[in-house]
């Protein structure tokens, strides 16, 4: 088992990972009944995605002896009505000011979009990934 959720009512719910014990309460967003108070869970999935990116490329860093400790992300979630969905998550990866050549950045940029978040996500989801690499 992965996780439990429990519906605490008013549209919130309580989210617990079961091997750490850890929790975090979901709210409904305000454009759908709810008090935006916590994350809904849409916007978790969007958040998700960037987390995702951030493990594969960090993993994909240390293999290859790269540093992109401080590297920040701001991600937009979009929605679409009739189904009400994400119709796609943009995400603005900074990263640090460390020396990092060309093969690095391309070894980086593939790790983050082969994320499996990434790779999950219907293909109507846009994914607007952009990198902001330091001069």
């Amino acid at each position: 088992m992965t996780s439990t959720i429990t519906y605490l009512g008013n549209l919130r719910t309580e989210c617990t990972h079961v091997r750490s014990g850890q929790t975090w309460v979901t709210d409904a967003p305000t454009d759908n009944q709810g008090k935006g108070e916590a994350f809904s869970p849409t916007d978790l999935a969007a958040t998700s995605l960037g987390a995702c990116m951030a493990t594969i490329m960090g993993i994909s860093a240390a293999a290859h002896h790269l540093d992109i400790t401080g590297m920040r992300m701001e991600l937009t979630k979009h929605m679409a009505a009739d189904p009400r969905r994400i119709s796609g998550i943009g995400i603005q990866i900074f990263m640090p000011a460390h020396a990092i050549d060309g093969k690095g950045k391309k070894i980086l940029e593939a790790a983050a979009r082969s994320c499996p978040v990434a790779l999950s996500l219907h293909p109507e989801v846009a994914q607007d990934i952009v990198f902001h690499w330091p001069d």
